[in-house]
């Protein structure tokens, strides 16, 4: 039987644990972009802080993370993409609902994917130029005791003053593959209706649910 893609978040947060866009290979020798390396290390260490800060009661982390992942990622590309064909047909009237249903979905995602991470320190270590505009910037998320330091790497597009990241990987893992992978096979199996995907969204924004 398949399962939806809110059955399926616990094995997609254990496996990827943080991520948002296209699956990308480094390549080696690439020139690095610093000002791309810059935004994510500040930004991104904002967000692994807040997330890992117990002195805040879990409404007021929650809070301040959807505030700082608001300024840090493109929830406009990212809902795009993860709807894959669907993406095409979609009326304008269901892209505003699901727009905004899964703004909520990805930060709550997102938080629970970063806190998974266990480490409270983000070192940038590289970076990759993909074409104008495109950088994967490597990095390594430290400080947990108890395991060892954890690779990532974040997609950011866009230039110094517009920067967003779209993406970020973990253990070969690309978070927005498998939540497109996820959200079309749901649509499929509903014989294309869209609806079905917007209201169980929906029905896992209510009150009480979380990723």
């Amino acid at each position: 039987m398949n399962r939806s893609p809110l059955d399926r978040r616990g094995v997609i947060i254990a496996v990827a644990a943080s991520s948002l866009f296209a699956p990308v290979a480094a390549r080696a020798g690439g020139a690095r972009n610093a000002e791309a390396e810059l935004f994510v290390q500040t930004e991104g260490q904002k967000a692994l802080s807040i997330v890992t800060d117990r002195s805040l009661s879990a409404a007021a982390r929650e809070a301040a993370f959807r505030q700082m992942i608001d300024r840090l990622a493109d929830f406009q590309r990212i809902s795009g993409f993860v709807l894959g064909k669907y993406g095409r047909v979609i009326t304008p009237a269901q892209r505003q609902r699901f727009n905004a249903v899964f703004k909520g979905y990805a930060q709550r995602l997102f938080q629970t994917s970063l806190a998974g991470f266990k480490g409270n320190r983000l070192q940038v270590t590289g970076s990759v130029i993909r074409g104008p505009g495109d950088t994967v910037v490597n990095a390594v998320v430290s400080g947990d005791p108890r395991s060892g330091p954890l690779s990532v790497a974040w997609r950011v597009l866009g230039a110094p003053g517009t920067f967003k990241a779209v993406d970020v990987q973990a253990r070969g893992v690309w978070l927005a593959i498998t939540l497109q992978q996820d959200f079309v096979s749901t649509i499929d199996n509903a014989g294309g209706d869209i609806e079905l995907l917007i209201a169980r969204l929906e029905a896992d924004a209510a009150p009480g649910r979380r990723p």
